[in-house]
């Protein structure tokens, strides 16, 4: 079997799951090239929401080849989450389409089951999840980083194969209760 070369990653996480995240550069140190915006990367004290959007995805989006989402108990509800996904399915003149893999945090309601309630992953990669030919996949939290580097190759594979559902509204604002029912803003 050929190496699995490395990948551009973006992580999308929701901040609460923030330990996550640095348990994952941990793991993965060496074996991706991180392309997620880390703390002070982006000066928000005096850009509008659009002008922040707009620098995370020309500046760290742009150059990813894989978006890697921590899926915890809120990350479904996130506004931010939201965009970052459907930029990354995006495929434009300037920003090439990434692929898309979401990894169940162990404080997931469904962590560690062989099946998930997609209504409690963010909707849009709900959208691109299930079926033979599907665009995304969901997986379980696993401290293997070979694992890990398999499950990000195969969504890179994946990336320019069937087109992903990138035709949800986006969230103009966070989310509350238990599950996401279908909004339309």
């Amino acid at each position: 079997m050929n190496a699995i070369p490395k990948h551009k990653v973006f992580v999308s996480f929701h901040h609460e799951d923030e330990r996550y995240k640095c348990d994952f550069d941990e793991m993965m140190e060496g074996d991706i090239v991180d392309r997620s915006v880390g703390e002070g990367d982006v000066d928000d004290t005096r850009l509008s929401t659009e002008t922040i959007r707009q620098k995370i995805r020309d500046e760290f989006i742009r150059d990813a080849t894989v978006t890697v989402v921590l899926v915890g108990p809120c990350t479904w509800q996130r506004k931010h989450v939201d965009w970052e996904i459907g930029s990354s399915l995006r495929k434009t003149r300037l920003n090439a389409r990434c692929g898309l893999l979401g990894i169940l945090l162990p404080n997931h309601a469904n962590y560690g089951s062989n099946q998930y309630n997609h209504r409690l992953i963010p909707p849009r990669l709900a959208d691109n999840c299930g079926g033979n030919d599907s665009f995304a996949d969901v997986r379980d939290w696993s401290m293997d980083p070979r694992s890990v580097r398999r499950w990000i190759h195969r969504a890179f594979e994946r990336r320019n194969g069937s087109p992903p559902d990138n035709s949800r509204q986006q969230f103009a604002r966070n989310r509350s209760g238990e599950c996401w029912r279908g909004w339309t803003d």
